[in-house]
């Protein structure tokens, strides 16, 4: 049984995953971390990270970017793989990131669906043949409470794009206002915050005469507490490196 440290336990997210949890033979929650949660849950529940005094076997987190550093100090002192679902971390804190993953065991995505990696796998080979004669926008919604814009999801797609096209040097225009025709070097993000939107993000190849549209859709949280328990599972026997879906879908 493999046994998880979630930190942000008290979130949308932190629940989607208890819940899932439950529904798992292979894997529970062993404690959680919440400064403020005033959630009962079937595991104790910790103000900080720092006092978690219980055996776990990977540390799952849903919480917010200006924890990275007590939580990869509760890393390294007990020897314990990650798994970071925040997102809206600056350049500072993900060069932070990927120095300790040399030392220590780190899965960071800024998606856990299975679904949106697997788009992000097609778009590495359809942006290379796409590219010369379609222009490339992306347009993403959330609810009104995201904190971050563009979402990392984005600008993981959009990476994944820039990535994929050697000819060019590719710039991101967030949103459009005054008067500004689009180069076509250019992949616009535009955000849209709305409501309890869980999450849909579009990717637009407009060309002469016709447009193709990639778009993926979360109607629950559940999808994205789902894909997080998978890596969980797969990070929980890892001792160094860098990982993402990728290397989890890869596994299948």
């Amino acid at each position: 049984m493999i046994k998880i440290l979630l930190n942000g336990c008290g979130g949308k997210m932190g629940t989607a995953v208890t819940n899932s949890a439950e529904a798992q033979n292979n894997i529970t929650i062993a404690a959680g971390v919440d400064k403020t949660s005033k959630t009962n849950f079937n595991y104790p529940v910790f103000k900080s990270i720092s006092e978690v005094n219980i055996p776990c076997d990977v540390i799952l987190d849903f919480s917010r970017p200006d924890a990275l550093d007590e939580l990869l100090d509760y890393s390294d002192k007990n020897n314990l793989p990650i798994v970071i679902c925040t997102t809206g971390y600056s350049k500072e804190e993900l060069n932070k990131i990927n120095e300790f993953s040399k030392t220590h065991a780190i899965f960071r995505s800024a998606n856990m669906s299975i679904g949106i990696n697997a788009v992000n796998i097609i778009l590495k080979e359809l942006s290379q043949l796409l590219y010369d004669n379609y222009d490339i926008e992306i347009i993403e919604k959330h609810h009104n409470q995201k904190v971050d814009s563009p979402s990392g999801t984005a600008l993981l797609l959009a990476d994944t794009i820039k990535d994929s096209i050697k000819s060019e040097t590719i710039s991101y225009i967030n949103g459009r206002s005054g008067i500004s025709p689009k180069k076509h070097n250019e992949i616009g993000i535009h955000a849209v915050r709305g409501g309890s939107i869980v999450g849909e993000h579009e990717v637009l190849f407009a060309g002469i005469g016709e447009t193709i549209e990639i778009k993926h859709t979360a109607i629950s949280r559940e999808v994205f507490a789902v894909g997080a328990l998978k890596a969980c599972a797969f990070m929980a026997d890892k001792k160094t490196g860098l990982y993402d879906m990728n290397n989890v879908l890869s596994t299948k």
